[in-house]
């Protein structure tokens, strides 16, 4: 194994680690509450998880343009402005979690209203949010952290930040679900307790390893504010392509629970197998941020174009494998996320939809990672913007023939036509030249 696919394994593997900890503990979330509930539980917890992740994504832009300058400011050698990207990313990120708690009712409302659960959906979900909602200024705060730490090239403390947090947030949901019977409520608090907890750990980690960078390189409060101009532009684009990609993700669940508990819970089962491939396949994504903006940020041309060979070789990899292991093993999954044999059928007549995933979809998880990592960000726009156009075009036409089938055709098109147009957009502008 030569030098650059150690250095992909090197930073992808940590951070599959890592990555794979957030599905994991969403399908613990899922089987704890398929276990002690049934259909409405998993429907309620999977409203209350997509509430978050839709407020989430939306500031993605906070770990993903971090991630790129630091990566370009470390092939560079910049050391300063690779400290004040940190700095700034933080400040950012604090305030806008701490403006989502302030805002925290209307926001409910809005998300309830586009979002559409069922009236026993909405009143099991109402209280996960109203706990989970005070996590939103560690989370946005880490967003920033882990981002400026993969650009570092160090995919190791993230690790090691998100195995502890989610090995206290399913210690704490099982105990306080099965052991104090706090049900939805139980599992908010865990996450909550967890994710306040790995934010307060991230400064320790952090001094440890960048203590004298940041003291030799602190930046003073004019060069936070003038840079946050740039800053915001630069990042304007990805916050853009995330509204697409959430208004997807948001649709799908919406979608899905207008059509039962029955089916949302199913869709929600089988989301989790789309989870555990996205994110593992990520830390490969992860590796592309890092090698392609470092080599960017140097000028080399040469290994850009290696890196990008080499990612989607590992990419084409995992999605072979992927796709063979829900083909093969997808019914005992569903069986082990919940007992409810009405869900597992249900669930069972989207399975092959769950299982074309991840060949559709790895080519646009790669050219995520490049494309971050290149600060190429309207190529990144102009992907989920097409794409969502195939999304809602395919269910607006199919939805009345084949109900919850073209759902799933839709969501597979729009992972596949992402792809296809990164791929497009790099050739045409010839990015390594």
């Amino acid at each position: 194994m030569n030098g650059l696919n150690r250095d992909i394994l090197r930073l992808a593997l940590p951070s599959i680690v890592s990555n794979i900890t957030v599905p994991l503990l969403g399908l613990c979330d899922v089987a704890i509450m398929g276990h002690v509930g049934g259909a409405t539980s998993i429907g309620a917890i999977s409203v209350g998880s997509m509430i978050f992740n839709v407020m989430y994504w939306l500031f993605a832009f906070l770990r993903m343009g971090s991630s790129g300058l630091a990566a370009q400011a470390y092939g560079a050698q910049r050391s300063g402005d690779a400290a004040a990207i940190l700095w700034r990313g933080l400040m950012v990120g604090v305030v806008i979690g701490v403006a989502i708690v302030v805002m925290q009712w209307p926001l409910q409302q809005l998300t309830f209203w586009l979002m559409r659960p069922t009236a026993d959906v909405a009143q099991l979900c109402l209280p996960y949010y109203y706990i989970g909602i005070w996590g939103a200024p560690a989370v946005l705060g880490q967003f920033a952290l882990t981002g400026w730490l993969v650009g570092m090239q160090n995919t190791r403390v993230p690790m090691l930040i998100a195995i502890g947090q989610n090995v206290v947030n399913i210690g704490l949901s099982l105990l306080l679900v099965v052991g104090f019977h706090w049900g939805v409520k139980g599992v908010a608090t865990g996450t909550l307790v967890a994710q306040w907890l790995a934010f307060a750990a991230c400064p320790l980690l952090l001094w440890r390893r960048y203590g004298s960078l940041l003291r030799a390189n602190w930046p003073s409060r004019s060069q936070l504010m003038n840079g946050l101009g740039p800053f915001f532009r630069l990042n304007l684009d990805i916050f853009l392509r995330t509204v697409c990609l959430v208004s997807v993700n948001l649709w799908f669940t919406s979608a899905g629970a207008a059509q039962g508990a029955l089916t949302l819970a199913a869709n929600t089962l089988l989301m989790q197998f789309f989870m555990i491939y996205s994110y593992l396949t990520d830390g490969f994504a992860f590796a592309g941020e890092a090698l392609s903006g470092r080599y960017m940020g140097a000028g080399n041309g040469t290994m850009l174009r290696l890196t990008v060979r080499r990612l989607f070789g590992w990419g084409l990899a995992v999605a072979l494998i992927f796709t063979v292991a829900y083909a093969v093993g997808g019914p005992l999954l569903l069986q082990l996320l919940t007992t409810d044999a009405q869900v597992i059928a249900e669930a069972l007549r989207y399975l092959p939809w769950a299982v074309a995933i991840p060949l559709a979809g790895m080519a646009a998880f790669v050219w995520d990672g490049i494309y971050i990592g290149t600060t190429k960000s309207r190529g990144m726009l102009l992907s989920c913007f097409w794409a969502a156009l195939i999304f809602f075009a395919l269910w607006l036409l199919l939805s009345d023939s084949m109900g919850n089938h073209a759902l799933w055709l839709a969501l597979v098109s729009y992972l596949a036509m992402r792809g296809w147009v990164q791929t497009v957009l790099w050739r045409k502008e010839e990015v390594y030249e």
